[in-house]
């Protein structure tokens, strides 16, 4: 009888542990940044490679970094919300092009569409290592202290922005406009 224990419970954790880990939202892949500051970058804009856009040039702000890429399929499937989205918020959204070439990169926002209020240039991929990115797309808000408050990995989807992403976005405008 005993020798049948053993077996048994070590078969009853490894069920258990995989519960537990079926049970986890495979998205939800934590973020060590997330209520730490962002990570300082300047980097070239997009549609103007002479200037460039810094960390610092955000401060006070509130904002949506959203890492992308003309050659990810994932971004294009989110790509009409953040339109919309862009369309319809105070909060400026910035786009990290991530790894591409800029001339498909351009002529990838002139065909879709161009949420951004900026769009910085990341050809080595450093600035989306030093946010941690796992993969494209990838979103992030900022808060006007520049701590980064909020981490979704892949495409966005409209229940992540009008049950995360907006209210929010609406809490940290508020704390701005000295309500909260």
């Amino acid at each position: 009888m005993t020798r049948f224990l053993l077996p048994l419970g070590v078969f009853l954790a490894l069920a258990v542990a995989l519960a537990a880990g079926l049970s986890r939202d495979p998205r939800a892949l934590p973020s060590p940044l997330v209520g730490k500051l962002a990570p300082a970058f300047e980097l070239p804009l997009l549609d103007n490679e002479a200037r460039s856009l810094r960390s610092s040039d955000m401060q006070g702000k509130v904002w949506v970094l959203n890492v992308w890429a003309s050659w990810c399929t994932p971004c294009q499937l989110e790509h009409p919300l953040l339109v919309d989205f862009a369309s319809r918020t105070r909060v400026p959204v910035v786009g990290l092009n991530y790894k591409d070439q800029p001339a498909a990169a351009r002529a990838w926002l002139q065909r879709l569409g161009n949420p951004y209020a900026a769009t910085m240039t990341d050809l080595d991929g450093r600035t989306g290592i030093d946010f941690g990115v796992y993969g494209v797309p990838e979103t992030f808000v900022i808060d006007r202290s520049g701590r980064v408050r909020f981490r979704h990995a892949g495409p966005m989807t409209p229940e992540v922005l009008e049950h995360t992403l907006t209210p929010l976005l609406l809490d940290l405008e508020r704390e701005k406009d000295g309500h909260a």
